[in-house]
């Protein structure tokens, strides 16, 4: 599969033969147990051990402004993206969209039920690698017409991706999402989301904007 992206300037064509969410992969302990008690609200089971590296078709990555969900009971999160390619790691922005009813089930079924939208911009890895605790994303949802702050952290929060790369077995030709932050006023559906990656360092910040259509759910 092939996704064109921005990279400073020219657009370039990246393969990717395999997609991966990670999951679970606070840094702060009490932080990952806050977002497995906010799901357990939802039903859903804790991992069982963490950080869990879950397997998503790649054809679920989409950079389109607009998905369509089964029924209500979905939500996005935030997310650092790489991708691994031509010996090469890229930087970008992702929403790891879940069906939040269906990981109820089962969550690994809950990451193939929803398309990933991914930013339509890369950076370079190695020229935010120095820094990588100071990159800020946040992240923001419609709720009753306006816009709120729905999630915000900094790399710090997040295991260090050298790490999760090693844990995942990062080879060529693979993207992956790296994990997220507590959900400010918990997890819930959204009708739209807008999500920004920053750098303080180089005054450079990355955007991804996608709205959610409802599909109906019929017996």
């Amino acid at each position: 599969m092939g996704i064109v992206f921005n990279f400073e300037n020219p657009s370039i064509t990246l393969t990717l033969t395999s997609a991966v969410v990670a999951g679970w992969t606070g840094r702060d302990h009490a932080a990952v147990q806050h977002h497995i008690d906010e799901l357990s609200e939802l039903g859903i089971a804790p991992p069982s051990s963490v950080p869990l590296y879950y397997r998503v078709s790649t054809a679920l990555l989409t950079q389109s402004d607009r998905i369509e969900v089964l029924g209500e009971g979905s939500s996005g999160e935030v997310e650092p993206l790489l991708i691994r390619a031509g010996g090469k790691t890229y930087f970008g922005l992702a929403s790891d969209h879940t069906d939040r009813d269906l990981e109820a089930y089962s969550v690994a079924a809950s990451k193939q039920a929803c398309a990933k939208p991914v930013s339509s911009s890369l950076w370079d890895f190695d020229d935010i690698a120095g820094h990588l605790d100071d990159i800020r994303l946040r992240c923001w949802i419609e709720e009753n017409g306006q816009e709120v702050l729905y999630q915000e952290g900094t790399l710090a929060g997040i295991r260090p991706l050298e790490e999760l790369c090693a844990g995942a077995g990062f080879a060529d030709g693979t993207a992956m999402l790296c994990g997220t932050f507590p959900a400010i006023g918990g997890v819930r559906p959204a009708l739209s989301y807008r999500m920004e990656v920053s750098d303080p360092h180089r005054g450079k910040t990355m955007s991804l904007s996608y709205t959610v259509e409802t599909l109906p759910i019929v017996a």
